[in-house]
């Protein structure tokens, strides 16, 4: 069925503000974990180097579908990235024509360290929750994340091995962004 014709899926409206609860708790938990490369980059600009850390090099439109913002914004913001050595642009081995954006050294290491203090962050609030609960909130949240299509840890490039080749499409079929909008879509 294309998205068109998918019948409106019923959810509860209080189990949407729960999440919308929760994702502000997250946001928050993200914002902290920033530490001092917070003073440096924005959280949109984290957010790139997170999408390249996950799915390696990327094509300049496929960077900004996965932001869901114009190219010329992606263009923008890693320009800026480029200048901080977050982030470098290079061609792409198989296609000299595509220019390919992908995470520098350190970068990765901008996500790895507020990955490691999120992970401290996480864990000190998990402990305040019997296990049952802890075990709930994961399965809950490996669904939720697994429907957003976001790369879990596990799956990302190893750094050492990463190439300048770009994945042929996108690691997931479609991005976050895409689909909030195809929600919309299906509410009209």
């Amino acid at each position: 069925m294309d998205d068109h014709t998918r019948p409106e899926p019923h959810v509860d409206p209080a189990v949407v503000d729960a999440v919308l609860t929760g994702s502000r708790s997250m946001v928050a938990v993200a914002t902290r974990s920033l530490g001092a490369a917070a003073e440096e980059t924005t959280v949109a600009q984290y957010r790139a180097l997170v999408v390249l850390a996950s799915r390696g090099p990327q094509r300049m439109v496929d960077l900004a579908e996965a932001l869901d913002v114009a190219p010329s914004t992606a263009g923008r913001m890693c320009d800026r990235l480029v200048r901080k050595g977050l982030v470098r642009r290079h061609r792409a081995r198989g296609d000299r024509r595509a220019v390919l954006v992908s995470v520098t050294p350190a970068g990765r290491q901008v996500v790895d360290e507020a990955t490691r203090r999120r992970r401290a962050l996480i864990a000190d609030i998990l402990g305040r929750l019997p296990v049952s609960e802890q075990q709930a909130v994961a399965q809950a949240l490996r669904a939720f994340s697994d429907a957003v299509g976001e790369v879990p840890d596990d799956q990302w490039p190893v750094p050492e091995l990463e190439g300048t080749v770009p994945h042929p499409r996108p690691l997931v079929p479609r991005s976050y962004p895409q689909l909030l909008r195809d929600g919309q879509k299906e509410r009209r």
